[in-house]
C-alpha cells in the first residue's frame, strides 16, 4: 500500500465508523419501533416495518447531520433535506421490499422470520444509503486552503487545479488520469 493511500483509507474508516455509530443506535430504534407496532397494534407486518423505517430516518438523519457528517456543508439544508429524503426512500423500498417477499411470497410469517429479514433488509439498505448520503446528501466541503499539494481553486469551485492547469481533484469530472491512492474521501465522492 503506499503511504499516500493511507490518510485517505483512515478518513475513510473514521467515517464509516462515524456512520455505523449512528447506523447502529438506527437499527436497534428501527427493530423496537417494528416488534413494538407489531405487538401493539396488529396491523400487517410490512406496514409495521414501513412505520418503524420511518421513525428510524428520522433518528437517523438528526444523528448523522449532528454527529458523523457536522463538518460538511450546510449552505443548502433544503436540497440536503430533499436528496436525504429521496434517497431514504429508495433504502425504504429495498428494506421493506425484502421483508416484504419473505412475508407474501415465500410465506415466511414466524417472528423470528419477520425480524429476520427485516435485519437482512436493513443491511442491504444500509449499503445504498453509505454510499448516496456520503457522495450525494452530505457532500464534503473542499478545503480552502490545500498548501500540501499547491492547488487553487477552480474555476466553479467544485474541483482544483494544479500548477499545470490539470485537474487534481479526484472529483472533477474531466479527470480522466485519476489515480485511486489521489481519492480523498473527506472531500469527494467515491469513483465510479
Amino acid at each position: 500500500m503506499r503511504p499516500a493511500a493511507a490518510p485517505g483509507l483512515a478518513a475513510l474508516g473514521r467515517e464509516f465508523a462515524k456512520f455505523g455509530t449512528v447506523g447502529g443506535l438506527g437499527i436497534v430504534v428501527n427493530l423496537a419501533v417494528f416488534n413494538l407496532c407489531r405487538t401493539v397494534t396488529g396491523l400487517p407486518v410490512v406496514r409495521c416495518s414501513v412505520i418503524a423505517t420511518v421513525v428510524a430516518i428520522a433518528f437517523n438523519y438528526l444523528g448523522l447531520r449532528h454527529f458523523a457528517y457536522r463538518d460538511r456543508d450546510r449552505s443548502r439544508r433544503s436540497r440536503q433535506v430533499a436528496l436525504f429524503a429521496a434517497f431514504s426512500a429508495v433504502g425504504l423500498v429495498i428494506e421493506n421490499g425484502v421483508l416484504y417477499a419473505a412475508t407474501y411470497t415465500f410465506g415466511w410469517d414466524t417472528p423470528f422470520q419477520n425480524n429476520l429479514f427485516k435485519f437482512l433488509g436493513i443491511g442491504a439498505a444500509t449499503l445504498f444509503r453509505f454510499w448516496s448520503y456520503r457522495a450525494w446528501v452530505f457532500r464534503a466541503l473542499l478545503p480552502g486552503d490545500t498548501s500540501d499539494t499547491g492547488d487553487t481553486g477552480g474555476a466553479n469551485g467544485t474541483g482544483s487545479t494544479s500548477s499545470t492547469g490539470s485537474p487534481t481533484d479526484h472529483g472533477e469530472p474531466s479527470n480522466n488520469t485519476s489515480n485511486p491512492a489521489a481519492y480523498h474521501p473527506e472531500t469527494t465522492a467515491p469513483p465510479p
